[in-house]
């Protein structure tokens, strides 16, 4: 399953974020460092199911949408100097190492300083806090070459190793891949010998864009001053204006019966009888989903996954005419594929046996056999043979 970290400083919403994605019950509270240990709960990828394509019903969507589950990491608070050890210092840090990307909350609200204290609405300029996450990241990753660069350096002189492939081999328990190292190394430049505070560096931050890119979610937009808005909607970063806590009322609401509501949706229906502290507060929801298209949270996962990770969806089946599986279920599975996954690792990814036995592979939709180096597009329905 795809794990995305969830991170900001404390008391920007990152909690109420995990949340009203997950729906799990974590302690939320306007103070520094509520969250101490990482919350782990599972969110949903929202889309366009193959099944309204088909024709078809399958009985595993919602409206002709599907929802297909992803890991959310809910970390604690980030503050400066944390990887100097300041507030939980790198053990934020070092929980962030399993995922794949983040979704940076930041408080767009301006009502929250640097450390998450609380102060008035507008006296803290939110594009302040996108850079800061980074800086800190860089430096913890800085802090961890640097304490074996001169070895690493060493031997890759002395015993004419591949710098990236060695590289790579010594920062496995970060996840990074070598074309990662091998781009990053590519880009500051130097010869590995020839690397000081200033190229490591520069080399931590080349490794962290192509490892933990980001998604910013702009929290608390639905009382952040308009120019606020404006300022980080034009920086040079994916930003999604984002209101967790007019979700989670949302998802509590349709959870209870009072509304319809499927997550993404731009709106809502009302289908219970609701007071007038209720329908102001749905109305003022209900504003704020006209002017964004949403509450943003759906938003920030479904970008995180799609655009910034480049996934896309493929259902497997084994009757390429009925599109089921060996029990009769329409498309019983919608599997996150990276773009440029061919047949053949899609047959790994099912099963090591199948992909083992890998004959090959069917377009269900087209009813056409495909190589085993096909890529896969979004939304293909593929039946594997195999001998296996």
């Amino acid at each position: 399953m795809i794990e995305i970290g969830i991170a900001g400083k404390p008391n920007a919403g990152k909690s109420t974020f995990f949340k009203a994605a997950t729906l799990a019950d974590v302690e939320i509270a306007s103070y520094p460092f509520t969250t101490i240990e990482p919350n782990v709960g599972v969110a949903h990828v929202r889309v366009e199911c193959a099944c309204r394509e088909l024709g078809i019903e399958c009985n595993n969507c919602i409206e002709g949408w599907r929802f297909i589950p992803v890991k959310l990491i809910d970390v604690a608070g980030l503050v400066p100097e944390a990887h100097r050890g300041r507030g939980l210092g790198n053990e934020f840090l070092d929980n962030l190492r399993q995922s794949e990307a983040v979704i940076h909350v930041i408080d767009a609200s301006g009502s929250t300083d640097e450390e998450g204290n609380e102060i008035g609405v507008g006296e803290h300029d939110p594009c302040s806090d996108v850079e800061f996450l980074y800086r800190e990241l860089d430096m913890w990753l800085f802090g961890i070459l640097k304490r074996n660069w001169d070895r690493i350096a060493r031997r890759i002189h002395l015993e004419k190793r591949d710098p990236a492939r060695y590289i790579t081999e010594q920062l496995a328990g970060l996840g990074f891949k070598e074309w990662q190292v091998r781009e990053a190394l590519r880009t500051v430049g130097s010869e590995v010998m020839e690397f000081g505070d200033e190229e490591l560096r520069r080399f931590a931050g080349e490794l962290r864009r192509r490892r933990l890119g980001a998604v910013i979610a702009a929290n608390k937009a639905d009382k952040a001053p308009e120019e606020f808005v404006k300022k980080l909607l034009s920086i040079d970063e994916i930003v999604i204006p984002t209101s967790a806590a007019f979700e989670f009322t949302l998802r509590m609401a349709a959870k209870n019966g009072y509304i319809k509501y499927i997550p993404g949706d731009s709106d809502f229906e009302v289908v219970r009888e609701l007071n007038e502290k209720q329908k102001k507060a749905l109305g003022m929801i209900r504003e704020f989903m006209e002017k964004y298209g949403g509450t943003g949270v759906q938003k920030a996962i479904n970008t995180v996954v799609f655009d910034l990770l480049d996934y896309i969806v493929v259902y497997p089946v084994e009757d390429e005419n009925k599109f089921t599986d060996s029990k009769g279920n329409i498309l019983p599975d919608a599997m996150l594929v990276k773009n440029g996954t061919t047949a053949k690792q899609l047959a790994y990814m099912i099963h090591t046996e199948i992909g083992e036995g890998f004959i090959y592979a069917l377009d269900a939709k087209r009813k056409m056999r495909i190589a085993e180096d096909y890529e896969l597009k979004h939304n293909d329905v593929i039946k594997i043979v195999s001998a296996r």
